[in-house]
């Protein structure tokens, strides 16, 4: 499915919509909302929306538990770290518990911070695989999602549910949620914004090449996947395309 936005305004604002509406329906069906946030730039301004009024107010705060989706290996208050971005935008401005905030920490090595990961994430979704009920990833301009760059071994990886990850010329290693267990979610949100992702987003939605080249194509979830774009991102993508996505 596809939605588009008039705008990055626009775009997030649906996006606290999607995630207000998620919120309350999990929490009502099952007595919990687990999320899993994307870094970046792209989903800051959703963050910041959340955090207030009426949104702030909106969400059962009591019963949300905040996982992330990747994390760069350094300090945690690195301005490049993912979890120090939504504090700042969001959690620290609305009354979750502190104890169902799950950052990624690189407190160690990354293999081993990435199996500590995956043992909480374990232990928390102790009667099944990690079915989260939303998660929000961004796509970057080589196809890459969460920390699931193309080309690299991780997308290949079936068992494990965190890995370590190399991101190469970044100088910092990485941790990501792997292909299977973003893929049990019962909801994955692209947000993607700007002109600049337009040719990107063609060849995810478009183009058959081989998908460990474009890893976005490798999120096929279990629940429903939606593509929420502005108008600028969709620009190059064929009216056939957007007519059979959107609803």
């Amino acid at each position: 499915m596809m939605r588009v936005c008039t705008d990055p305004e626009a775009l997030s604002r649906a996006a606290a919509d999607i995630f207000a509406e998620e919120a309350q329906r999990a929490a009502q069906s099952h007595g919990r909302f687990t999320v899993a946030l994307a870094g970046g730039g792209t989903p800051r301004p959703t963050y910041e929306i959340l955090a207030r009024s009426p949104f702030r107010e909106l969400i059962p705060w009591q019963e949300t538990h905040v996982f992330w989706g990747d994390e760069r290996c350094v300090a945690v208050d690195d301005p490049r770290n993912n979890a120090r971005m939504a504090r700042r935008a969001l959690l620290d401005h609305v009354p979750i518990p502190p104890a169902q905030v799950h950052p990624m920490v690189c407190d160690r090595s990354p293999r081993e911070a990435a199996e500590g990961y995956e043992a909480l994430l374990r232990g928390f979704f102790a009667a099944g695989p990690p079915r989260f009920d939303l998660v929000l990833l961004g796509l970057g301009d080589d196809g890459h999602t969460a920390s699931l760059f193309p080309g690299i071994s991780a997308l290949e990886e079936q068992q494990r549910w965190v890995v370590e990850v190399n991101a190469a010329g970044e100088g910092v290693q990485r941790l990501t949620l792997t292909v299977p267990a973003i893929n049990q979610a019962a909801l994955v949100v692209f947000l993607v914004t700007g002109s600049g992702k337009a040719p990107i987003l063609r060849k995810v939605l478009e183009d058959a090449t081989d998908p460990s080249r474009i890893p976005a194509r490798l999120i096929r979830p279990a629940g429903k996947l939606l593509w929420l774009v502005d108008r600028d991102a969709a620009r190059l993508l064929q009216k056939r395309t957007i007519d059979q996505n959107l609803f």
